[in-house]
């Protein structure tokens, strides 16, 4: 007979103070002070201008939870999770803050109750998809170091060999790094990244930073109206579709078929979980994520993108997962 045990049920209804120890200790520069000094809790308090009680309490909280170690007295940051949270590496992600826990995002979990029984968000009618919603300027400018792994490998799927001029839509871009992927790796790639303006001012800031802006054409506007254009080789679609029901996205992938040229691709990018739907954890969750930020978007599985690209008219879908990510890509063709 198992043992009852209410250890589980503590941590979840602590589980917020995890969270806010690591955005103070972010906001504190806590990690960066730690790899640039001996680890005593004095040295990192001085550096980081706070009390070395506070400081100590901190870092033996989140030693606990495997961000530090600690032996004799100093701390140390765990090797995997250093080039994340240490101001100065191109992989820092301190900065994510911002989007990650914005009230536009945090809010709906407020009342998730509420979410459950209505089946969606209640924010608002359609949530963070509501038309020129101000957190994807906030998404677009934050979160580009979480995608230095995913992009380069997308870019690789989409554009395999990377040997001949290609036309990509880049549907949603955002920040626009997954289309800058795609030109930094074929120098006869043009790019037209399609969102909204203010988002794509953002892109283009990313594509001159990237030296690709003279093969960089913005497209602003709303994917489900704007002119798709035709003869596209590759139709990037990243994190978009999870936002809609079934309907609305066989709706677009109508609209993306259209605009493709013979022969061509369309990668997405996006949480797949298994058709169980608790499994990989990681990517399982996400659906969570929709529940209480849309209206009606999930974390389909394999089985349901493929129905929604057959109902559009694809022919053929292969799902690709990547390494070190909780996403995948769908590769699709008419």
């Amino acid at each position: 007979m198992t043992k009852p045990n209410p250890v589980p049920l503590f941590e979840a209804l602590n589980a917020y103070q995890l969270t806010e120890a690591v955005k103070a200790a972010l906001g504190l520069g806590l990690f960066t002070s730690i790899a640039a000094s001996d680890g005593s809790a004095a040295q990192v308090a001085a550096r980081c201008q706070a009390s070395q009680r506070g400081t100590r309490i901190l870092c033996d909280y989140l030693a606990t939870h495997g961000f530090l170690t600690k032996a004799a007295e100093r701390y140390a940051i765990k090797p995997e999770l250093a080039p994340f949270v240490v101001k100065g590496s191109p992989a820092y992600m301190g900065d994510t803050v911002e989007f990650m826990l914005s009230a536009d995002l945090v809010d709906g979990f407020r009342d998730l109750a509420g979410c459950v029984r209505k089946g969606g968000t209640t924010m608002s009618a359609r949530g963070t998809m509501e038309t020129q919603h101000p957190v994807w300027v906030k998404f677009a400018r934050v979160m580009g170091p979480v995608l230095s792994v995913t992009a380069p490998k997308l870019a690789e799927l989409a554009d395999p060999t990377a040997a001949k001029p290609v036309r990509v839509l880049d549907i949603a871009a955002g920040h626009g790094l997954f289309g800058i992927a795609v030109a930094q790796r074929n120098r006869q790639a043009q790019i037209t990244a399609q969102d909204w303006a203010p988002v794509l001012e953002v892109a283009r800031e990313h594509a001159q930073k990237a030296g690709v802006a003279e093969r960089y054409r913005l497209l602003p506007g709303d994917a489900f109206d704007v002119d798709l254009g035709t003869g596209n080789d590759v139709v990037l679609l990243t994190n978009f579709l999870h936002h809609f029901e079934a309907t609305t996205c066989e709706r677009l992938l109508r609209r993306v078929a259209g605009s493709l040229a013979p022969g061509g691709v369309v990668a997405t990018l996006e949480f797949v979980p298994n058709e169980d739907r608790v499994s990989p954890p990681p990517t399982a969750r996400f659906a969570l994520t929709m529940l209480t930020t849309t209206a009606a978007g999930d974390a389909f599985t394999f089985k349901e993108y493929e129905a929604m690209f057959r109902n559009a008219g694809f022919s053929r879908n292969t799902l690709h997962n990547l390494p070190d990510s909780p996403q995948s890509v769908i590769l699709s063709t008419l």
